[in-house]
Order: C-alpha cells, then sequence, then structure tokens
C-alpha cells in the first residue's frame, strides 16, 4: 500500500464537520474577500504567537516577504543577507525588488544558516537579514538579532516551515520584528490553496503592510503608497480557523512522530545522520529531513515499497541559473553538500505507527545491505 507523503486526507476526515461549517458560513454571507474571518483568523493567529504581535494576512507565504520587504522600503542597490539552501521563494523576492541576495552558508547539523557567519557578510548597503527556519526549527534568533542590532539592520524571519516552533519559550514568527509563514497545504498549519501572514511588534509596519497589501490603499481609491493585490481570501482563513482546532494536539503528535523517528533510525551513522535541534529550541518538524550518503538507491529501495521521499532542496539558490549573474556571498560547501545529501521523509500528525514502522524497516534494511 502506497503512504502519503503528507496525509491531508486523514486530517480532514478528523475536522470535515467545523471545516464545513466555517465554509458554509463563508458562502451564506458571500463576503469572499475581506469578509469577517480574515479579522477572525488574524486575530487567533496573534494570539498564538503572543508577544504583542499584530497579525497581517496575505495571500501566500511568498507575497509575505515581498509586502514585508515593501514597507521597509527594500529596493534597488540594496542587500539582503539570507541563506542559499531554502526554497527559491526567499531569494526571488528579494531579485524582484531589485534588492541583492547575498548569500551566507548553513550549518550542516540543522541546515539553517550559520549566524556566525553573518556578521561578516554585513555592508552599508545590507537592509535585512531573512533567516529561513527550515524543517520546522528556527534558525537562533537570538544570536542573529544580537548581530542585526549592532548594525541597526531589521531581521525578517522566513517561518514558512516553522509555525508553532519555539526557540527559549517564544513562538516562531516572534522573534524577530518581522515574521512571515504560509499556508500552503502541506506546511504545519496550511488552507486549502494558498495564504500566508506577515507578524510584527511594530504598529507602523502593521499599517503599512496593511495598506500595500490592498494595492497600497489607505482608504478605498486613495493610494498612498505602491502595493500589490496580495489578499488572503476570506474561504481560506475559513480553513484556518477549523484547523487551529486540532493545531495544538497536531504539534504534539508531529513531536512524538519525530521522536520515534529519531529512536529508529539512530545508530546508522555514517550512511544516514538526522537533523539535530537546538536545545533551546522546539521543532514543529514541518519536514522530517535526514542526510544520506547514498541518497539514490534509498530512494528506489523505499519507492519499491510505496514509500514516497522527497528532496528539500536539490540545488542551493546562489547555484541556481537565475542567480549566478548578480547575487552575492563567499563559499557554501555546506550548502553543496545537503543538497547531494538531504532527503525527507513521510512526516504529518496523522503519520500511523504502522506505516512509520514501514519506512524505519524499509530504510535500516536497505541501509544494512
Amino acid at each position: 500500500m502506497n503512504l502519503p507523503f503528507i496525509d491531508l486526507k486523514s486530517q480532514f476526515e478528523a475536522i470535515e464537520p467545523e471545516v464545513r461549517r466555517r465554509m458554509d458560513a463563508v458562502l451564506a454571507h458571500g463576503q469572499f474577500i475581506m469578509g469577517p474571518e480574515v479579522a477572525e483568523m488574524e486575530r487567533a493567529l496573534a494570539d498564538f504567537v503572543g508577544d504583542g504581535r499584530t497579525c497581517i494576512s496575505c495571500a501566500s507565504g511568498t507575497e509575505a516577504l515581498l509586502i514585508a520587504m515593501m514597507a521597509l522600503g527594500i529596493g534597488p542597490g540594496d542587500e539582503v543577507i539570507t541563506t542559499p539552501f531554502t526554497f527559491v521563494a526567499t531569494g526571488e523576492m528579494i531579485a524582484l525588488l531589485g534588492a541583492v541576495p547575498v548569500f551566507v552558508d548553513v550549518r550542516l547539523e540543522d541546515a539553517n544558516i550559520d549566524e556566525r557567519l553573518i556578521e561578516a557578510a554585513i555592508t552599508e548597503r545590507t537592509k535585512a537579514i531573512i533567516p529561513v527556519s527550515l524543517y520546522g526549527q528556527p534558525s537562533d534568533m537570538v544570536a542573529i538579532e544580537a548581530v542585526a542590532g549592532r548594525h541597526g539592520i531589521t531581521v525578517i524571519e522566513d517561518a514558512a516551515q516553522s509555525f508553532g516552533a519555539e526557540q527559549g519559550g517564544r513562538k516562531s514568527c516572534g522573534l524577530s520584528r518581522i515574521g512571515t509563514t504560509s499556508f500552503f497545504p502541506s506546511k504545519p498549519i496550511g488552507c486549502y490553496g494558498d495564504g500566508g501572514a506577515i507578524f510584527t511588534d511594530d504598529g507602523d509596519l502593521a499599517q503599512a503592510m496593511r495598506e500595500i497589501r490592498v494595492h497600497g490603499q489607505s482608504q478605498r481609491y486613495v493610494h498612498t503608497r505602491i502595493g500589490v493585490g496580495g489578499r488572503m481570501d476570506t474561504l481560506q482563513c475559513a480553513v484556518i480557523l477549523a484547523k487551529l482546532t486540532r493545531f495544538e494536539a497536531e504539534l504534539e503528535a508531529r513531536r512524538e512522530i519525530s521522536e520515534r523517528y529519531l529512536e529508529g533510525l539512530a545508530g546508522l551513522d555514517p550512511a544516514l545522520r538526522l537533523i539535530e535541534v537546538g536545545d533551546d529550541r522546539k521543532s514543529v518538524w514541518g519536514q522530517f529531513t535526514v542526510r544520506v550518503s547514498n541518497r539514490e538507491a534509498l530512494v528506489e529501495s523505499l519507492a519499491a515499497e510505496g514509500i514516497p521521499t522527497a528532496v528539500h532542496y536539490p540545488v542551493p539558490l546562489n547555484e541556481q541559473p537565475a542567480y549566478l549573474s548578480f547575487a552575492k556571498g563567499g563559499p557554501t560547501p555546506n550548502a553543496r553538500e545537503l543538497a547531494r545529501t538531504v532527503m525527507s521523509l513521510p512526516m504529518s500528525a496523522d503519520l500511523s505507527m504502522q506505516d512509520q514502522g514501514r519506512v524505519i524497516a524499509t530504510i535500516k534494511r536497505t541501509l544494512d545491505q
């Protein structure tokens, strides 16, 4: 029997009455753009993150990054420091604004940006730092904020994979001046299409972001700044509200599943190495990713047993054709090594012990050969 990589069907079955109730309410009132569920979801998410954050919903996690940088006034000639080992949206939005992505290498242990290398990459043109909380775990945001603070630079946490994670008891999306996240269906909390959100404790930035997401309007047909069509649909907000009823339980389930993976796959080093989680951090395990020396053979073995895998990510951004001519940064050997060896395994809150046991047993059998 083939396993789903992410089991959205079982999740839907568990919350179907609430999803249908929420969506039916939107269909009944007909406010499909900026309906009451939008503000309700924003309040609920802001309360979840805490630390006095305001939530501004938007059309996607990609749009969240764009709006955040537009609110900061980032544009041509500016530099933004980020990781080369991430989904392309992070670098893409920097480039779209005419700014220059400056790629800093990552740690092999957790695939997140190496905070020790950031300060050397700062120049007089640096306007922001965008660490990505990869695989569900924040980068060392405390250390990154300290570096940024010394230079008066804003940090934007790209928390597309880590909503619900923590560092030092503080929630991801509340660890820096701005945090962004994604509600793509495969994320720790996802809608049934595209969606995203931005979090900040800066009132002026929050107002700017609200205006930017509706074509720069401060009031109807009064455009005080350049903006985008970046609203999140009311129906998608209704889905997130339904999923929030189960979110805390899902986070606990993800952590239990990750512990079973960690225990079951321990001791296979050097053929398979596990991603480490910082002592001061809680991951939401947006992906359960390992490093394997012979990835192709293991992918084939798992596929033969109906077990899907994925590679997040096969080519670092600084080696992508679109970025070769203008991106900056030093050598990134760790990003290249991770691109060659990482492999993500089935992971969702509804992954059964039996199915997970199949995954672990197949990996062990393959690596023991």
